[in-house]
């Protein structure tokens, strides 16, 4: 019998399953509990969520693994220059935020379209947080045994990234089945895409405590707040997502310019949301038909499990 490790009894990678990451959708965010985060935004190591983007920090412990990288630089296409920026003078940065992110479909959208962009979902719930990251792992496995098999070669197929939005801007009117689900969310295991999903991952974090430990003044371009709890009892409301108090955070994380996402299907919730970002002096509302060039918005819509409801 082949040992543990060798080639015979090597298995390929395999997407996490759901059904054993489930976990209750309501928790108390007030509560103390035991979080990692820096002190400051620059002493954050990212090198632990985005290895071919960053070196380890020489005082790491992080011991979140990290995907495998000796075939990366066969890509044609994907993180340009991903090499040079490791010792670029201005190292990359976090540009887009999912506070909330859940099993992470919207990350997993966005990557192929902004292959060069570092986005990060952050979660509250660790089996969420525990799914996601086995789920963003598994891809760039699948991924590199791709990029190996076009050195040696082989004819692979990559995802033409325009159709795969406009089949997403189709899907917004037209459901999918069940059974196609499951695949649409974990990605694209037999096709390349670019980037090979090395710019995305996730992190356990309370962002109602925590969000500017992490982000500079200025740093994010688009943060996403999808299908928050709505947290219907009054006394209860200040737990929400979407406070004074937060769209203040928010508003300094953010570049000028920057785009804040909100979706939900609760109409408490929306008129809330809606009626807190109109007060507030930073954030302006932007036009319906401006959005209709965003490739961000089919996304926000359809790649989430309550979106697909």
């Amino acid at each position: 019998m082949a040992g543990e490790g060798t080639a015979e009894g090597k298995e390929g990678p395999k997407l996490p399953q759901k059904r054993y990451f489930r976990q209750r959708a309501h928790v108390n965010v007030f509560n103390d509990m035991n979080f990692d985060y820096p002190e400051r935004p620059s002493a954050q190591d990212w090198s632990a969520y985005y290895p071919t983007y960053f070196r380890p920090s020489a005082h790491s412990d992080a011991k979140r693994p990290s995907s495998p990288s000796g075939t990366h630089s066969q890509a044609k296409r994907g993180p340009a220059a991903a090499a040079e920026t490791l010792a670029a003078a201005e190292p990359a940065k976090v540009e887009f935020a999912d506070i909330g992110c859940g099993y992470g479909g919207l990350l997993v959208a966005l990557a192929p379209l902004y292959p060069n962009t570092l986005m990060v979902g952050m979660e509250i719930r660790t089996k969420l947080v525990n799914y996601l990251q086995q789920r963003i792992e598994a891809l760039r496995e699948f991924q590199h045994e791709m990029l190996a098999k076009q050195t040696e070669g082989n004819a692979v197929e990559w995802v033409d990234v325009q159709a795969k939005l406009n089949r997403e801007i189709a899907a917004l009117a037209e459901p999918q089945a069940a059974d196609q689900e499951e695949l649409h969310d974990n990605g694209e295991t037999e096709r390349l895409v670019p980037g090979h999903y090395e710019n995305i991952a996730s992190m356990r974090i309370n962002c109602q405590k925590y969000l500017p430990n992490f982000f500079e003044k200025g740093q994010l371009s688009k943060i996403f707040v999808l299908f928050a709890d709505p947290h219907f009892k009054r006394r209860k409301h200040k737990a929400r997502i979407i406070t004074t108090t937060l769209l203040a955070e928010y508003a300094y994380v953010m570049k000028v310019g920057g785009v804040f996402y909100m979706i939900t299907d609760v109409k408490d919730l929306y008129d809330w949301s809606v009626k807190h970002l109109d007060a507030f002096p930073l954030f302006e509302r932007i036009p319906d038909e401006e959005l209709e060039h965003d490739p961000a918005v089919p996304c926000v819509v359809n790649s989430t499990e309550e979106g697909k409801k």
